[in-house]
């Protein structure tokens, strides 16, 4: 019998355990009995849930005890001069990344349930979570954000695992997952790919590691894929589709046979995509509709997604993680659906690379609108680039104006009013900024 790869090692440490994929491990782990250790620059609500599991958090220190863990993980995020990393290397001791651990972790399962792409990938995995809680599936989840109901984790067996596969540096290609499901496969992280070809046929790479591929219609040649989509021609499509007082229903069809009545309680067609790519999964893992129906009417939303934060000055603020394109270009149609006055967007570009292979893409979602502000851009793990700064991208934008700071935000949302909504848009610290912001109005 093949011995358990986290049985292997008695503690782990996580450099950079405040990320919420990390986090979410590391909660596993110690849902295990292990002892577990970690640190991160910043404290967050993921830190603060570790800590209530008896977790040992470092927060901006040097002085961690590593030397007292049998295994070091670490995030692509971490540069290779990281001290922590550099002592882990020195001390000797067995280090992996992420990527490799939930690898290991996704073996420990009987079944494996994937999901990958270019955006959705949280919303489609907590969708999934409602749906094998409803049905009383045994399984755990492990959700790249942060589930209204679930959190980032929930531990219920080990009958199947649900977790996101990140395409970054091509971490997805490191699992083997029973179904794989790919969303859509819209050029992202080119710095990594060199190509959208290449990016492409990692994503059908993937979709070959499977025993089963669930993938959206007409965007990939997968043979004998499991497609949903909007087509007719789709294996799973929606019909009907009607969005009032922040539900959205549609008709589910299984090929000729209707299924039934989805009401979701998020707004927006990309959210009927994803809600469509969670029954074609479940279906092919053998749940019942009326189960799938149920879970999917439970959730309520993930956090940073079309999330409502607040009010400004009579103005509805929302949040989303939106940092690509084509995720922005469906966020701004639903905003505008919704939106009885003005729309103000507040866009913070998540890496300088990202803004700099996709300048002319994010010029064309922004171009159409009157009041926008770019907001300095999060670097993440990367050093600056002119060509890809925020500054750039607000220069490139008639209408558009940059901003810098705090203030900045506040000046240029104080101009909004009743009816009107504010958006903040990116995948970086925007979201605490403006929460920030609400919180401190006099």
């Amino acid at each position: 019998m093949r011995v358990k790869f986290t049985d292997k090692f008695t503690s782990f440490y996580f450099i950079g355990i405040g990320g919420v994929s990390m986090s979410g491990l590391a909660k596993y782990l110690r849902t295990l009995g292990k002892r577990v250790g970690g640190s991160d620059s910043v404290s967050n609500e993921y830190t603060a849930e570790l800590s209530e599991m008896g977790i040992e958090i470092s927060i901006a220190s040097d002085s961690d005890n590593i030397e007292s863990y049998d295994l070091i993980v670490y995030t692509d995020a971490i540069k290779d001069n990281d001290y922590r990393l550099c002592t882990a290397k020195n001390l000797g001791k067995e280090i992996v990344s992420r990527g490799q651990l939930l690898y290991e972790i996704s073996r420990e399962f009987k079944k494996v349930i994937a999901v990958s792409g270019c955006h959705g990938k949280t919303t489609c995995t907590a969708m999934l979570t409602h749906i094998f809680a409803s049905a009383g599936v045994p399984f755990t989840s492990h959700i790249g954000g942060k589930d209204l109901t679930f959190s980032n984790f929930h531990y219920g067996g080990n009958g199947y695992f649900i977790t996101e596969a990140c395409e970054y540096k091509k971490n997805f290609l490191l699992l083997k997952p029973d179904i794989a499901v790919i969303l859509n496969s819209d050029a992202d992280h080119l710095e990594c790919y060199g190509s959208e070809n290449a990016l492409k046929q990692a994503y059908l790479r993937f979709a070959e590691s499977a025993s089963i591929a669930v993938s959206l219609y007409c965007d990939l040649h997968i043979d004998k894929a499991v497609s949903f989509g909007f087509d007719k021609s789709a294996g799973y499509y929606a019909k009907n589709i009607k969005m009032n007082a922040g539900v959205t229903s549609f008709t589910v069809c299984e090929g000729k046979t209707v299924l039934g009545t989805v009401c979701l309680n998020v707004y927006g067609k990309h959210n009927v995509l994803n809600a469509l790519a969670s029954v074609a999964t479940a279906r092919s893992a053998g749940i019942s509709f009326e189960f799938i129906r149920e879970g999917l009417q439970s959730f309520s939303g993930v956090e940073r997604r079309f999330e409502n934060i607040g009010a400004f000055n009579g103005a509805v603020c929302i949040a989303d993680y939106a940092h690509h394109p084509n995720e922005i270009r469906a966020v701004l149609r639903t905003a505008q659906k919704m939106t009885a006055g003005k729309l103000y967007v507040v866009f913070q570009p998540h890496t300088y690379s990202r803004t700099k292979f996709l300048f002319k893409q994010f010029v064309k979602v922004f171009s159409a609108l009157n009041n926008l502000m770019i907001y300095k851009t999060f670097a993440a793990r990367e050093y600056f680039d002119d060509a890809g700064s925020a500054f750039t991208l607000s220069q490139s934008l008639k209408k558009s104006r940059y901003g810098g700071n705090m203030k900045d935000i506040v000046s240029f949302i104080s101009e909004a009013g009743e009816g009107d909504t504010v958006l903040f848009l990116g995948a970086g610290d925007i979201y605490y900024t403006a929460k920030d912001i609400l919180a401190n109005i006099i």
